[in-house]
């Protein structure tokens, strides 16, 4: 047997390559038509594939889809797969929502984009204040650009140079974001591309929640704003102490400092988000990806007070070349959509029934790992499940990265797939929508007790 130092996870080594070499040979068999498509057709794409992270999928060669409609997808050797990931958030509602789908039909007779405002925008700026609270919005096409432009007003508005990140934080491809501590200094994510600025001189990264340190990075009267999601999801999710956020209330406050939430992926947490479930109150608020059912958008909103702020700072600039803005954000197609999700989609019902589902995932997991004596533990963000392959809980990104086994966790991704279960692959996040079904998430547990009997029996 092996000694215990040697388990990955509390797995054999020898018992995970044997489940990765066998799921690995599962899939390449049973996609014949996939393989062959791929073969034909992408030697166009840098590295196969239309983004790089196509290729991050734990698959021996990507999952060519034909269709995707509610919670699942079908790919085009015939499998239908229960979809738990959801366009990591982008389809968190299901695959395309009538409403939306309504939506697109009838704009695409009216046209797509124009560069000028709708009749949908105004409601959709009506409907967003009811979802979120009292905010001054404006529209772009991702999470990503949310973010930049955020960050430009707090630094326009404070003057000062830098942004509070955390370590092990994702807020898109955002340069202060694309960071992390190594040796107590903030230095460039070590996967990042083509950098050549010091991002050192623009961010500081913390660890999530702790807040001693995010005070002294704050005394020293060069950080402009705190951009945090209210909880670590992208790194193996990481909850917020007691008190957490409040301190960040207050602290920003103490040292004029703004307080932008991104809102991204805990939208999953109830109507309005995390923020307005448990009574944050930012000044910057971040919603994207499933924010219109899927379309391509984002919104980020202003407190009144900061609004009026900005309005003042940009009267004494001169107009045009701001940084923020793309010609085709703000189109029309975006509006429809953003107004049928607000208004038809992203509904209390809607919310109660992921809820009672994710429910239903988290303890069915839990139970799974429990019954196999597995290190492992659960975490649940409203619809948001994960499974973490480490004790829990986790306090920080640190941790997070700790507990993140890639070849263990590219395993059993892979055989959950060939089990009919997809799920994120980034890491072990599922989304329940409320078009997911009782018998999906059952199944989901099930293939999941099937794999950890075959690591731990």
């Amino acid at each position: 047997m092996p000694a215990e130092t040697d388990l990955i996870a509390g797995v054999r080594p020898d018992r995970l390559q044997a489940l990765a070499s066998r799921e690995s040979r599962r899939y390449g068999k049973t996609r014949p038509q996939t393989r062959a498509a791929l073969a034909a057709g992408a030697g166009a794409w840098l590295a196969g594939v239309p983004m790089h992270w196509m290729t991050d999928w734990p698959m021996p060669f990507p999952l060519l889809v034909a269709k995707a409609k509610g919670a699942r997808l079908t790919d085009i050797d015939g499998y239908g797969l229960d979809d738990f990931c959801l366009g990591d958030t982008g389809s968190m509602f299901g695959h395309s929502p009538k409403p939306v789908a309504r939506a697109i039909r009838k704009q695409a007779r009216l046209g797509l984009t124009y560069m000028l405002p709708s009749e949908d925008a105004l409601e959709a700026g009506r409907l967003l204040t009811k979802r979120f609270g009292d905010f001054r919005w404006q529209v772009a096409t991702t999470a990503t650009d949310a973010n930049r432009f955020a960050l430009r007003v707090a630094r326009a508005v404070t003057g000062r140079p830098k942004v509070l990140v955390f370590n092990g934080c994702y807020h898109g491809t955002v340069d202060e974001a694309m960071v992390e501590m190594r040796d107590g200094k903030t230095v460039a994510r070590q996967g990042l591309v083509g950098q050549v600025a010091d991002l050192g001189l623009t961010a500081t990264c913390v660890e999530f929640n702790d807040v001693a340190a995010v005070e002294a990075a704050l005394q020293s009267g060069e950080i402009a704003a705190i951009l945090t999601e209210p909880v670590l999801t992208n790194s193996c999710m990481v909850l917020p102490e007691a008190g957490f956020h409040d301190a960040l209330r207050t602290l920003s406050r103490r040292y004029g400092a703004l307080l932008i939430l991104d809102e991204t992926h805990t939208i999953s947490s109830g109507l309005g988000g995390y923020g307005r479930v448990h009574s944050l109150s930012p000044d910057i608020l971040v919603v994207g990806k499933c924010v219109a059912g899927g379309m391509p958008t984002a919104v980020w909103g202003l407190r009144p007070d900061l609004a009026e702020r900005f309005a003042a700072y940009n009267a004494t600039r001169p107009a045009g070349h701001s940084g923020m803005g793309t010609t085709l954000s703000g189109n029309p197609m975006q509006f429809a959509c953003l107004r049928a999700t607000l208004q038809d989609v992203m509904t209390q019902d809607a919310y109660d029934r992921m809820e009672k589902g994710a429910t239903r995932l988290s303890a069915g997991l839990a139970r799974v790992i429990d019954a196999h004596r597995a290190p492992w533990h659960v975490v649940r963000v409203g619809a948001r499940v994960e499974f973490i392959c480490a004790p829990g809980p986790l306090t920080n990104g640190t941790q997070a990265a700790t507990a993140h086994h890639p070849d263990l966790e590219a395993a059993l991704h892979l055989a959950l797939l060939n089990r009919g279960c997809l799920i994120a692959p980034f890491h072990n996040m599922m989304l329940i929508s409320p078009a997911t079904r009782k018998r999906q998430i059952d199944r989901l547990i099930a293939a999941f007790d099937e794999i950890l009997t075959h690591l731990f029996t």
